[in-house]
């Protein structure tokens, strides 16, 4: 195995009781991620990327009728690879009452383009449902559309919905798409060195962006008083920028309830980000703490600005992973961001950082899964892979997402082939063995 991701890294997470996969979830296309409803009902909701959300019942047991079903809405995606779909799916806190949730998915393009010559490559578009009379089937007559945003490549669409502990909706940008934050649809900004910029503009678009909206008051939503641009310069749906591929966040139930983003970079670093309000963290300035060259994406330049032009520091991430394409040595093809466990079943995880990639070189699926201690101040944290008692070398899948259940319990979503095709998707729990050598869970994958 090889030795080298990062200087941070550490010798393989082994706890005193072996840390295992419990099959949730098996049948399912390419499963993104999974959300608990916040009725008191345990049911668990997989959202799987070809336009589903399936429910697993209390006992265990997936139903045979999808939930939601956005297919025949969505634009067509590639088998081989895609990063488009249903991307994104949050209850609203107050769902047990209202009943009320929201999805991210992409739709065909509209007409025109970017600029001439170039055509749109997707509708993205954030819209909220409401359940229907039978409690596990969606009203899908009932779909309100917050908003579309014209999507110029099928790359880079973030995805990741989810409520802060302020009430507020976060939603995860990508910066458009292609490569370097440059090419069609992706605007100047005041960074000369580098072309492109959606990463660093505030402006013209909300590409490359965490925004933050409330969808309690307003229409089709209203924007919280204390967001960074309300009243000044630039888009007031902004709640952080300077982002790639914010693909998946999550927000820690615990502890002070930091927002962790991962951040798939370009060809040297992959990222983890503590977000904060109006942070700025750098993309296409920088590539994790490094210079970013657009020219040669492979070369990092001698230098580059600590602040932007509105005199916002350039905010480094927490954690730092070489990319599989490294010239130095790395094997993550892309970072997968994942939660802080607070479960449980696990004593040894608790109020640490789960985080994975979604596989290594050469086009097989071997993601591998990763633990960090949180902590305050500069500098990045050290981080640890987590030896699986059934996979001590990989996951064995590509890792596509992660998701947490009220309790805190952690769970991967996976599948054996890279793009949205196939029945190999499946979901696993994170469980520990138990003293005579069955998992905590009760089932033995």
């Amino acid at each position: 195995m090889p030795l080298f991701i990062h200087s941070c890294r550490k010798p393989d997470f082994r706890p005193p009781k072996a840390i295992s996969l419990e099959l949730v979830a098996d049948n399912l296309v390419s499963p993104l991620g999974v959300v608990e409803a916040p009725d008191n009902t345990k049911r668990l909701f997989i959202l799987d990327q070809v336009g589903k959300i399936w429910i697993v019942d209390a006992n265990g047991n997936r139903l045979a009728t999808p939930f939601l079903d956005v297919t025949g809405a969505m634009v067509a995606l590639n088998p081989n690879y895609d990063e488009r779909g249903l991307l994104g799916f949050a209850f609203h806190p107050d769902y047990r009452t209202n009943g009320r949730f929201f999805i991210y998915y992409n739709l065909p393009p509209r007409p025109g383009g970017p600029q001439a010559g170039a055509s749109w490559n997707n509708l993205s578009r954030i819209a909220e449902f409401k359940v229907s009379a039978d409690p596990n089937v969606a009203d899908m007559s009932s779909e309100k559309i917050l908003f579309d945003i014209d999507d110029p490549q099928g790359n880079h669409n973030g995805g990741t919905l989810a409520f802060g502990p302020d009430g507020y909706l976060y939603i995860a940008i990508g910066d458009g798409g292609a490569a370097n934050d440059v090419a069609p649809g992706h605007v100047m900004d005041w960074y000369a060195v580098n072309a492109g910029g959606n990463g660093q503009d505030v402006d013209s678009n909300l590409f490359g962006d965490i925004l933050r909206i409330d969808v309690n008051n307003g229409s089709p939503y209203g924007i919280p008083a204390d967001n960074p641009f309300v009243d000044k310069p630039g888009r007031d749906e902004i709640y952080a920028y300077g982002f790639r591929n914010p693909y998946r966040f999550s927000f820690d139930m615990g502890g002070n309830h930091w927002l962790y983003a991962g951040d798939a970079g370009q060809s040297l670093y992959e990222e983890i980000d503590v977000v904060r309000k109006g942070g700025n963290y750098g993309w296409n300035v920088k590539e994790g703490t490094h210079c970013f060259d657009a020219a040669n994406n492979t070369v990092e330049l001698p230098g580059c600005p600590v602040t932007d032009s509105m005199g916002n520091r350039l905010i480094d991430p927490v954690i730092e992973m070489n990319n599989a394409d490294n010239p130095k040595g790395g094997r993550a093809t892309t970072i997968i961001g994942g939660n802080v466990y607070r479960g449980r079943e696990i004593p040894a995880l608790k109020g640490k950082y789960l985080f994975g990639t979604f596989s290594q070189p050469g086009n097989v699926p071997n993601g591998e899964l990763f633990v960090a201690d949180p902590r305050g101040g500069e500098g990045l944290w050290d981080f640890t892979e987590v030896a699986l008692k059934d996979h001590p070398d990989d996951i064995g899948y590509y890792l596509k997402g992660f998701g947490q259940d009220m309790e805190g319990e952690v769970y991967l979503t996976v599948s054996s082939v890279a793009g949205p095709s196939g029945t190999t998707g499946k979901v696993f729990k994170l469980v520990q063995e138990k003293e005579h050598g069955h998992k905590d869970g009760g089932k033995n994958y």
